[in-house]
């Protein structure tokens, strides 16, 4: 299984496609937001006509009003590879989820269960203190996870408090302490660009969205607000320009600056894989592909 990642917009969506159309092969999302049907836009999700050209796993299957968490993902995403494998030699898995991807490859960490007791006083505080109290709890409690947490997603914030408050340790300690074995082999490629030119494409495909409606996607999906998978970069923001906290340009400036600053997270993350193969995305597909096959069948049999 090649697993492709890399941070958002780097221009995984594009070389996926070639992948999977050179491997005859479908295309498996790893994107914890792709898989909500009615917000297309603002996740950037492969359009209709990607999805005709290649066969699209896990790309709007769910509702916004859905819980859907890595631990299910790994359950489903585990059941589907047992009957793509009988059809295929090679698939294609790809996205920017960190957790997805590590629920796949790896498998999820046991993590202790959290007293009722505990749980309930963190909730209430940040009830009562707001997100800023939170992101300073996780600083506190776990300087490293604070590096790569989506800062501004208060249920990633709370689990972490959670179960840093309940063990008296890092929840950053509970992470990867062990990997299952998986029935398959993993080639996990990453894709790069410079930094200025990766911060300037995120820049654009968010002026792109909002060309594309994403405040009219934004704006239907309003009442769902308090949904966990609305709370995410793109949406907060207009959210926050509905209730009238900021202006439009500035929940737009804030979009791009935010995903920016998930994109940082994410290289984050993933760099500190030391068995990915980084590739520059600037690179010719045709010399891309040439390298890729090479760790595909390393005995050089096609």
């Amino acid at each position: 299984m090649i697993v492709l990642v890399g941070a958002t917009g780097v221009g995984k969506t594009a070389l996926s496609l070639r992948l999977a159309e050179h491997y005859a092969c479908p295309i498996i999302s790893a994107d914890s937001r792709q898989i909500y049907r009615e917000i297309p836009i603002g996740t950037a999700a492969p359009t209709a006509e990607e999805q005709a050209q290649v066969r699209h796993y896990f790309v709007g299957t769910k509702s916004v009003r859905e819980d859907y968490n890595a631990g299910q993902y790994e359950r489903d995403c585990l059941q589907l590879l047992d009957a793509l494998w009988q059809q295929h030699d090679i698939l294609v898995l790809t996205g920017g989820s960190m957790l997805y991807i590590d629920a796949v490859c790896h498998g999820l960490d046991d993590i202790p269960t959290v007293p009722t007791a505990v749980r309930e006083q963190v909730r209430t505080l940040y009830k009562e203190n707001g997100l800023e109290w939170l992101q300073q709890e996780v600083q506190r409690l776990d300087p490293a996870y604070w590096q790569i947490v989506d800062q501004r997603n208060p249920q990633r914030l709370m689990h972490c408090v959670e179960i840093s408050l309940a063990t008296n340790q890092p929840y950053s300690s509970f992470r990867q302490a062990k990997q299952n074995k998986r029935n398959f082999r993993i080639v996990p490629i990453g894709l790069e660009r410079p930094r200025e030119e990766l911060y300037e494409r995120i820049n654009e495909r968010v002026e792109q969205m909002m060309a594309a409606g994403l405040e009219e996607e934004a704006r239907q999906v309003y009442p769902l607000r308090a949904c966990n998978s609305l709370q995410t970069v793109g949406y907060r923001e207009l959210f926050d320009y509905f209730d009238g906290k900021i202006t439009k340009d500035e929940a737009i400036r804030l979009i791009k600056q935010n995903s920016r600053h998930y994109a940082k997270r994410q290289l984050t993350w993933f760099k500190a894989d030391n068995n990915i193969v980084w590739l520059n995305a600037t690179h010719d597909y045709d010399k891309t592909l040439d390298d890729i096959d090479t760790w595909v069948h390393p005995d050089g049999v096609l």
